[in-house]
């Protein structure tokens, strides 16, 4: 089993963060700025640049601090049984995002920006890696349980990978309402199809 990749550490001002939340739904990356932030967070940019010198800064925290609230929400399934685990990380990348397309949308403005910026760059490589490793993680589980065939779980879970941000990215651009919901049912079949089959034909028999 993989090792924990390392992320970077981070202790944002929640209330800064939900500010800057509230302020990229609202306004979009490119007309985000720390005054519409201040705006948000009910103080002054004097209030802001205390905790953090630049919007880049800022946002970089930001990243972090999504990562993190992500990071909770799957260590509290993390008890259960390896299929349903898989369920439920599934849901945690294709299902939750689609009540918050605003965020998606803004994300993926600074996800844009990764060639032209380390600092996003940086932030963005440890949650895709993070995000992997505990994809990876459930897949070896599962086959070390009996319940998903043995199969490559680097490759599986770079595919599923590659059916997340397809389907995240194509919500974004083409704002099309039902493209999470359809790579969530496409993400099923390639596990249905790849981790199952030879679980399902011995239990046939």
């Amino acid at each position: 089993m993989a090792d924990l990749p390392e992320r970077t550490s981070s202790e944002p001002n929640v209330d800064i963060m939900r500010a800057t939340y509230r302020a990229l739904r609202e306004h979009g990356y490119a007309d985000l700025t720390i005054k519409r932030i201040a705006e948000e967070y009910g103080k002054s940019t004097a209030a802001i640049h205390y905790h953090y010198d630049t919007k880049e800064d800022l946002l970089a925290a930001f990243l972090d601090f999504i990562l993190d609230r992500f990071v909770e929400t799957i260590h509290e399934v993390e008890t259960t049984d390896p299929e349903r685990r898989l369920d439920l990380l599934l849901d945690q990348l294709l299902v939750a995002p689609a009540d918050h397309h605003d965020l998606l949308i803004a994300v993926l403005e600074m996800r844009g920006q990764t060639p032209y910026n380390e600092t996003f760059a940086d932030r963005f490589q440890q949650n895709d890696e993070y995000v992997r490793y505990m994809l990876r993680t459930v897949i070896d589980h599962g086959i070390s349980e009996g319940v998903f065939t043995d199969v490559d779980a680097e490759h599986v879970t770079r595919a599923l990978m590659t059916i997340v941000d397809g389907g995240r990215t194509r919500a974004v651009v083409l704002d099309e309402t039902d493209t999470l919901a359809t790579a969530r049912r496409t993400a099923d079949e390639y596990v249905n199809a790849v981790l199952r089959a030879e679980t399902d034909r011995a239990e046939e028999t």
